[in-house]
Order: C-alpha cells, then structure tokens, then sequence
C-alpha cells in the first residue's frame, strides 16, 4: 500500500500533523494522500485523560511567558509556535465548531468541558480533507528505503511512503497507546535520544508508601503502592497560596507560589508537577531530595513566631482550656494556623514540637524505684519554623504509569527548527512528545504538540 506522507501516531501531534499536511496539500491543489497509522482502536486516547477529562489543550500567554514554561530547548520551538499560536489553536477550534472557554492562569478549555469534542474536532478537521484515519494498525518496523520509507504492520501488511512522519507520543501512560516506539525507530535510524525520564509526576515524601520498593528506574515507586498511615492522613488535602521549594542536596534549587494537592499517589498538584522534574531529575542521579512547604508565604518568620505566642497565651487564659494538657492545647493552637485535617500530619512529621521530659526516677525507703514524673513542653518556636518550613525528604516518584510527560527524547540537535525535518534523513519528521522539548503542566505541553505537528505536516507536505 501507498501514501505520500504517512503519520505514525494519532495522538495531538499525529492529528495536528495530519490537518496540516492536508490543508497544505489541498491549497497546493495536489491530491497526495495522508495516512495516519494508529495502533489504538481510537485516536486521541492520551487526549481523552487531559486535565482530568476536560481538556485543556492550550495556554494564552505571549511567547515571552509562555517560553518561561517550557523546561528544555524552548528556543528550539519558538519558530513552530509562531506557525500555530495559541490563538490560532483557538480559532482552529472554533472553526470546525467547538466553543472554547478560558480560566484562571490562561488555559484554555472545551466550553463543554470534555475532552471527547476535542478530539471529534480533530477527526472533523482532517476528514474534511480527505484524511486516511486507520485504527488498530500497530507498526513493528520502520525502514529507510531509497529517497522514501516503509513501514511494517504488525498484521504483515506494509506502507510505503515519501515522507514520514513519526509522532507516537513518549512513554506517559502506556495505557493510551505510548508505549516509547518512536525513540527505538528514531535511535535505529541514526538519531540520538536525549535520556528519558518522568516529568509532571507525583513525588512520594519518605514514610507516605506502606513498603518503598523501588523498581528497575533508581527512585521509581509503582503508585499502586498503599499508603501508610501518615499518607492516609495526608491523602485529599488540599492547600491554596502557599511556597513550596525544592532542596537538592541541601542547597535550594527551585521556590515557587500557589497549590498542592496530596494523593494516593504522593505530593501533586500545580506545584508538585512543576518542582517534579528538576526533582525527579536529582533522584536518578543520585541526589537527596527534599521539598519545603512555607504554609505562611509572604509572612516574615518573626511576625509568624509573634503571632503563636501570642495565640499561645490567648489559649492559655481561655476558660475552656481548665484541665486541658498541653498536647490538647496545641492541637487548639495549630487549628487556629492551619486547616484541622492537616494537624496529625504535621505534628506526626514534626516531633520536635512537642517534648516530654522526665525527671529521674528514686528509690524509697524500702528499696522500691519511683519513676520520675513527666512534664509536656510545646515549643513555639518550633512550631512557627515548621509552619514557615514543612520539610519532606523524598523517597522517589510515581514513573510512567501515571507521569504527564516525558522528559528527553529525540535530539533537537538532529532536527531542523523551521521543518521538524531530520538532518540525516530528508523526509523524516519527527513532533510532540517524542522529541526532547517539554513544559510545564497548564496547556503547554499540548500547544507544544499542536504547534510542532502542524509545522512537521506543512513541512512534508510542501517539499513533495
């Protein structure tokens, strides 16, 4: 079988491809054909999951913001952003008939809030040109032959084509389809694949996971793992403006503002994902890892320790605390600091808050040993450093199975910037999450896949 441009791959970057190879052809007035090869029995399954089921598939920041999102290489893709913008997304979208709404931080979203009409918009587009969309067609092999190249199905049958393009997506959730094809046939066609590792993932804090075994990747805990009791009492948290920084062999690396969330899986959120990969990154490494939560961001630490003494003593003169220990007390004073789910983890991860001392025991006259009483002490201090540096170690990360994006990839270094075209190879075009470029989470990454698919489509398709 024949088709001018093949696709491997019919995820964001594989679809976007195919509309933008099409579109060209079609301007051009040529009637080359554009296959897409996608081994799933439906496209844009990685798709479906965005954003938790709702998609949000691009971010409205100019250029200057938006490549201060982007983890690696973003001059690399400056030149396919500018080709397909995010507005340019957007009205795409728009065009072939999805409304589209935008939130908080600039995301943009299906006005539906499904992730399903993102992809029917997809499909819609590229049928309209005359698009072959082939579904459970899993490619084994793919071979430069001449000026061209062939592809082997795993039914036996083979392509052959002029141009290809290769767009399978990276390793992140295997389950959709991304099973890491397109590194094993772009490395056997001479390229170089920068080192893969999860990114926008969940990092466990020492002590979250029941059993800590790690797998064959150094740092690499199954997310299946159960949780301990410190995690069962971290788990569905919630915590809104506060700092989170990351702690690389004691030296801090990273600080950012704004939220986390707390898992079955480990520390997430907006925060957590955006920390994870220079995290993940020193775990393989070999580094120590620690994250610092400031619960009191943009508060000094002696207005934070001026402010617990003096609740510390407002409890004290309180009626209601006659005949309450000091534990109970300060259990009262963190519920004043901190909402009241989060108070056993802290004070579980933060022992030096409250100290029990004992006096040495006596013996009496009769030979018998009396021990020695106790007095509680709740340390103020302590607790106004915990509350502006909350530290986790690190034990490790949630891998592929559960990970957003790929880290590393194809080298940029082997591509051509304005085409998407290999150096090496004429005719070969590689985009998406295959090649080493990714962002943080918030619409990025899927522009990035959006942009660098269409540029590989249009290139293809023009130098036919």
């Amino acid at each position: 079988m024949k088709s001018e441009i093949i696709i491997i791959g019919g995820g964001a970057a594989g679809l976007m491809a195919a509309y933008g190879a099409a579109k060209t052809l079609v301007d051009n007035g040529s009637s080359a054909q554009v296959t897409v090869l996608e081994k799933m029995p439906r496209p844009g399954r990685k798709i479906m999951i965005t954003g938790k089921g709702r998609c949000n598939f691009t971010n409205l920041k100019n250029w200057n913001d938006f490549s201060t999102h982007i983890r690696s290489k973003s001059n690399f893709v400056k030149n396919a952003f500018f080709n397909l913008s995010s507005e340019a997304v957007i009205g795409f979208m728009n065009e072939y008939g999805l409304e589209t709404v935008v939130e908080r931080g600039d995301r943009a979203f299906p006005a539906s809030h499904h992730a399903s009409d993102v992809v029917d918009t997809l499909i819609r587009a590229i049928s309209g040109y005359g698009v072959k969309l082939l579904t459970d067609c899993e490619v084994t092999d793919v071979l430069c032959q001449g000026e061209g190249y062939k592809v082997n199905l795993a039914d036996g049958s083979e392509y052959k084509c002029a141009k290809l393009i290769i767009a399978t997506g990276g390793l992140s959730y295997p389950g959709t389809g991304s099973t890491g094809d397109g590194y094993k046939w772009a490395e056997q066609l001479g390229l170089s694949i920068k080192p893969l590792f999860p990114s926008l993932t969940a990092l466990v804090p020492k002590g979250y996971k029941v059993d800590e075994q790690f797998s064959s990747m150094k740092g690499h805990i199954e997310r299946s793992t159960p949780l301990s009791e410190l995690g069962k009492s971290l788990n569905g948290v919630q915590l809104k403006n506060i700092g989170l920084s990351a702690i690389v062999d004691g030296l801090e690396v990273e600080n950012e503002f704004g939220d986390i969330d707390f898992t079955d899986g480990g520390l997430e959120g907006p925060l957590g994902f955006q920390l994870s990969r220079r995290c993940v990154k020193a775990i393989i490494n070999g580094s120590k890892v620690s994250l610092s939560i400031d619960l009191k961001q943009g508060v000094p630490y002696e207005e934070i320790a001026a402010r617990v003494r003096s609740l510390w003593d407002e409890i004290a003169r309180d009626p209601r605390s006659r005949g309450k220990g000091d534990k109970e007390k300060c259990r009262v004073l963190l519920g004043k600091l901190m909402p009241w789910e989060l108070i056993p983890a802290f004070i579980a991860t933060n022992p030096e808050l409250i100290k029990v001392e004992r006096k040495p025991g006596t013996k009496n006259s009769s030979g018998r040993y009396n021990m020695g009483a106790t007095k509680t002490f709740v340390n103020l201090a302590a607790i106004a450093r915990a509350l502006k540096d909350w530290r986790f170690e690190i034990a490790g990360f949630v891998g592929y199975e559960r990970c957003v994006v790929t880290a590393g990839g194809v080298s940029t270094d082997d591509l051509i910037a304005k085409t998407m075209e290999s150096r090496k190879l004429p005719g070969l075009y590689f985009c998406g999450e295959l090649i080493d470029v990714d962002a943080d989470t918030g619409g990025y990454n899927l522009q990035l896949a959006f942009s660098t698919g269409y540029l590989a489509g249009q290139s293809a398709a023009r130098s036919l």
